[in-house]
């Protein structure tokens, strides 16, 4: 549609001019965020090794009782002086829990060569016990 104005007392016709459009401005390049998903248990990363080390006894059995609830086996693993203690947290699921009905699956002894602070090399005798729920 063309406009009409006077000027001069002439008539002009002029052609409409195009409204200002703002050139779209680029977005920023950046990498697509990926859908967020709800929790699935099955997705959850879990452990089937617990390493003893210098925490409370019961925070090992805390742990394994907790994988075992998701997991069929649990390894319980230790070197040296911690041997003894995971032998007591493997004891004290089987006769705590007795009535859920975890077992002693499997045990492997082994000794690994370290370097101890003198730079020797020493053999330190390692323990792993696997719980499975029957």
């Amino acid at each position: 549609m063309k406009k009409r104005s006077l000027k001069n007392n002439k008539l002009v016709l002029r052609a409409p001019e195009p409204e200002p459009q703002s050139a779209p401005e680029p977005e920023p390049q950046s990498a697509p965020e990926p859908e967020k998903k709800p929790f699935s248990p099955k997705e959850k990363p879990t452990r089937n090794l617990i390493l003893i080390g210098v925490k409370p006894l019961v925070t090992y059995v805390n742990s394994t009782l907790t994988q075992l609830s998701t997991l069929p086996t649990v390894t319980i693993k230790a070197r040296g002086k911690r041997i003894t203690q995971a032998v007591d947290v493997s004891q004290f699921i089987l006769k705590r829990m007795h009535s859920i009905g975890y077992s002693i699956s499997d045990v492997r002894i082994s000794s690994d060569a370290l370097e101890s602070k003198d730079g020797k090399t020493r053999n330190v005798s390692t323990i792993e016990i696997d719980i499975s729920h029957n």
